[in-house]
């Protein structure tokens, strides 16, 4: 997958593609967030997608390097979903229930796609490693991640995340 690599050369913002859908084909409002460590290093950066004019997030895509803080949540909760839970402000506790790896075909491809269930049975939740060691993580509100969505992904070009 052409997608799953590291880049080469020095990106203005992390050091790896962010994979997610194209601002442009969203309906409502996007906004991403970078989580620096405290060296300047990206940790993480993160895409809220709102629906239709900020009635509310539907989907929160975490893409977080190896060694990323946001990765080792101690309770198996994705950091992802507890972003998207705070900015719905839901203050009711979840908990993880269970995990489970599934076969995704991207073309000639195959992802294994891990589908993470919390305790929120409106939270739907997938993760997926990529080969430059960065993880994935979609967590969906109220619709569940259909196998079209992976297709739907693709680096956004680095300019986006520029610091100015």
């Amino acid at each position: 997958m052409s997608f799953l690599r590291r880049r080469s050369g020095q990106p203005a913002g992390p050091d790896f593609d962010v994979l997610a859908m194209d601002p442009g084909d969203w309906p409502g409002d996007f906004g991403a967030a970078m989580m620096t460590g405290p060296d300047g290093s990206c940790q993480g950066i993160f895409l809220r997608y709102d629906l239709f004019g900020g009635r509310g997030p539907a989907m929160f895509i975490g893409n977080l390097p190896e060694g990323s803080p946001a990765r080792d949540t101690g309770d198996d909760v994705p950091f992802e979903v507890r972003q998207l839970l705070a900015a719905l402000e839901n203050e009711e506790p979840v908990e993880f229930v269970s995990a489970e790896d599934f076969p995704v075909m991207l073309g000639d491809d195959l992802l294994i796609v891990k589908k993470v269930k919390v305790s929120e049975g409106r939270v739907f939740c997938s993760q997926f490693g990529r080969s430059d060691g960065v993880q994935v993580t979609i967590a969906s509100w109220d619709r569940p991640i259909s196998d079209d969505l992976y297709q739907l992904l693709k680096p956004l070009p680095a300019e986006m995340f520029q610091q100015g």
